[in-house]
């Protein structure tokens, strides 16, 4: 049995300590903050209560294989529901549309709304899917820093198929040949910010993620998104893993090249294995500061940040839903300001997630939660309490064009985050959501291995690394770690 101890409590954190305590290892997680979670956080102001990370939940069953590989049942610790409306979308000349859990469904009213063929919408949800059947085992469930991975046979599957991923198109190129209305293109490119990238610079192989809502289901775990990490914890601890809160982690230690402890103001300690959730930039220049770094990964762009804005508003809009977006009218000036000149579009495309639309315990009797958030550059000195305030009233404006209202005499409570906050708060370099971004082709492909000989016996996890950010890839980077630690034994 090996000790191991983990850097931060994200979800991949969280993860790889089960895996690692199932298989009979010592864990123990330490954890700068009062709580576990990382990014997915919870606020709770006058009777309104938010996510503060994290908000679209797809492939739950990533997070019950973890309770079914514990032998227990998940439905014991972790419940939710498959939303059967995903998205409403607006836009300023009152263009409405609705998405739906059936791809069929979703495909008519977007040719009803968007004037574009039903036929073409359809094929393009499924087309989706296959796309992601090629690449999905490959690079979901195998380190891509592995010879052996690329001369698999579920390698040669997608050498085979390699010229339908759209390696050589951005995402914007394939959609604009695809579809005739801006809008739909719009639509469809938004889905590069689903991991911070730029969809005219991100390769078209990044249109497999609508196939994760459209074809697998958005879904909406009951108890808002903190119990995804809630629920993992306690079973965490049902285990045997120990969790270490306010306690951060001032150095990984080694001797040579390799990790055999970790240092925080309370102590050192001694472990067998040692793995970082943390962003790869903080976990070399702070805690590895005398090791050797892979500098081609520590210099790549950072993906996008955001500011979200947590508003309590004290009435009921019919009109909207559990995910809406509110679309900027110039979408490639807006990824412009964002990833060329490090700034915010005056017009911003807005996404407001409202969690009381299912959980009505989240607000007061006739009121609403919404959780605000706009795509924003990675921190890099930028004024932002001059941006925040000129986004807030930019927001509200656009809102008040699409909806008819004046929003400021409904908000009753008021928070926000922004990329400062986020950096402070969970050690994300800039505030980048997703370490690095995904602006060329081979993006995928020089995201910071989940093991590198260079430190042995150090394991590396969450969303600045191999496979990347959101909640399933954060998942599969512990399945991932875990299946090398066996490699390696």
């Amino acid at each position: 049995m090996s000790t191991v101890g983990i850097v931060g409590s994200g979800i991949g954190g969280i993860a790889f300590a089960i895996r690692m305590q199932i298989m009979g290892h010592a864990v123990t997680v330490f954890e700068a903050n009062e709580r576990p979670g990382g990014k997915l956080g919870l606020l709770a102001m006058q009777g309104y209560r938010f996510d503060t990370g994290p908000s679209l939940f797809t492939m739950p069953q990533l997070v019950d294989e973890l309770f079914q590989l514990a032998g227990k049942n998940p439905r014991d610790y972790f419940n939710y529901e498959r939303l059967p409306e995903i998205c409403s979308y607006f836009w300023d000349d009152q263009t409405r549309l609705k998405t739906l859990e059936d791809p069929g469904e979703t495909a008519s009213l977007m040719a009803e709304a968007l004037q574009e063929d039903a036929a073409t919408i359809y094929r393009y949800i499924k087309e989706a899917g296959e796309k992601y059947n090629i690449v999905s085992d490959l690079f979901l469930d195998d380190s891509l820093h592995k010879l052996s991975t690329w001369t698999s046979k579920k390698a040669l599957h997608g050498y085979a198929n390699l010229h339908k991923l759209g390696l050589f198109q951005t995402m914007h190129q394939a959609h604009k040949s695809k579809f005739k209305n801006p809008k739909t293109v719009q639509l469809f490119d938004r889905y590069a910010t689903y991991n911070g990238s730029d969809p005219y610079q991100t390769p078209a192989t990044l249109s497999i993620i609508p196939h994760l809502e459209y074809n697998l289901g958005a879904y909406f775990p009951k108890g808002g998104m903190i119990e995804i990490p809630n629920a993992l914890v306690r079973l965490a601890q049902e285990l045997g893993v120990q969790f270490r809160l306010n306690e951060a982690v001032e150095k990984i230690r080694t001797h040579g090249n390799v990790a055999n402890g970790i240092q925080t103001k309370m102590g050192v300690y001694d472990f067998d294995i040692v793995a970082s959730n943390a962003d790869i930039r903080p976990s070399y220049k702070q805690l590895l500061p005398e090791n050797l770094r892979p500098s081609h990964l520590l210099n790549q762009p950072k993906s996008s940040s955001g500011i979200i804005f947590y508003w309590g508003i004290n009435r009921v809009f019919e009109e909207l839903g559990v995910h809406n977006i509110f679309f900027s009218k110039d979408y490639r000036a807006e990824f412009e300001a964002i990833f060329k000149q490090e700034n915010l579009f005056d017009d911003p495309t807005v996404y407001i997630h409202i969690s009381s639309k299912v959980a009505k315990e989240d607000a007061p009797d006739g009121c609403e939660n919404w959780f605000v958030l706009i795509n924003a550059p990675a921190n890099s000195g930028q004024d932002w309490d001059s941006l925040i305030q000129s986004c807030r009233t930019n927001v509200i404006q656009k809102i008040n064009r699409v909806l008819g209202i004046n929003l400021e005499d409904h908000i009753v409570v008021e928070d926000y985050l922004d990329p400062r906050r986020i950096e402070s708060r969970t050690s994300s370099a800039g505030g980048a959501l997703y370490g690095n971004s995904s602006n060329n082709k081979f993006a995928a492909f020089l995201r910071h291995p989940n093991y590198r000989a260079a430190i042995k016996n150090m394991y590396w996890i969450g969303g600045s690394v191999h496979p990347g950010g959101g909640i399933p890839l954060c998942l599969s980077s512990a399945k991932i770690a875990v299946k090398l630690f066996q490699e390696n034994a």
